[in-house]
Order: structure tokens, then sequence, then C-alpha cells
């Protein structure tokens, strides 16, 4: 949240004891599951995304129902780390098909799949 707030966006924060019951949340594929559930421009972002990730995601508009960061990388928003890694931001369909939307290397630069 801190760092879609330091790139300008406008943050509605509610937390919630079971995440899993967030009825959004039930549309993202289990295996892109993370710790954070938004619902941004009318697409789910799921984990730790970068807002360069979430602004091309608007600029774009693709026909899918939202990107994921899965697990917890070591150098992703809100995951700062000595040793940040490189990972990709996936994108998935209602169907639960996925493709790479963007990597993001260990010094976070986001650049296309």
């Amino acid at each position: 949240m801190k760092h879609l707030r330091a790139a300008g966006f406008s943050v509605e924060t509610q937390m919630v004891n079971d995440l899993d019951a967030v009825p959004e949340r039930r549309r993202v594929p289990q295996s892109l599951r993370s710790c954070h559930t938004a619902v941004i421009g009318g697409y789910l972002v799921e984990g730790h995304i970068p807002a360069a990730a979430v602004r091309r995601l608007l600029r774009e508009r693709p026909t899918i129902a939202g990107i994921a960061v899965p697990g917890m990388p070591a150098g992703s928003p809100g995951m700062e780390s000595a040793t940040p890694e490189a990972y990709e931001v996936i994108a998935f369909d209602k169907a639960g098909k996925t493709y790479v939307f963007a990597k993001v290397a260990a010094d976070g630069t986001v650049s296309r799949r």
C-alpha cells in the first residue's frame, strides 16, 4: 500500500480476518495467491506488484481478470531486501489461464514479458 501511495495511487485499505472469504480473492487462481488482494480499475491485483506494472495494466487494459506476484519475492514492493531477486508478474483470465505479463529484474526494473 505504501508503494502504491508513493506512486500516486489513491489506496483504500480494508483489513479482513479471512482473505479467502473475500469474493474477489476467489477469482485468483490458487497457485497465484499471495498476501494482498486489491481491485484496481476493475482488475484484480494480487501480491507485491510494482506500480509500473499496475500502470501498464491500466494503460493497456488487456482482456484479463488481473495480475499477480505469487509469494513474496525479496525486493518486491514491501519486501525490501539487501539481496533482491528477479521475479515475474503473472496475468490470469477468468478461466485461470496464465501468462507472464512482466518481468522484474533484481534492481526493480520492470520490462515486458
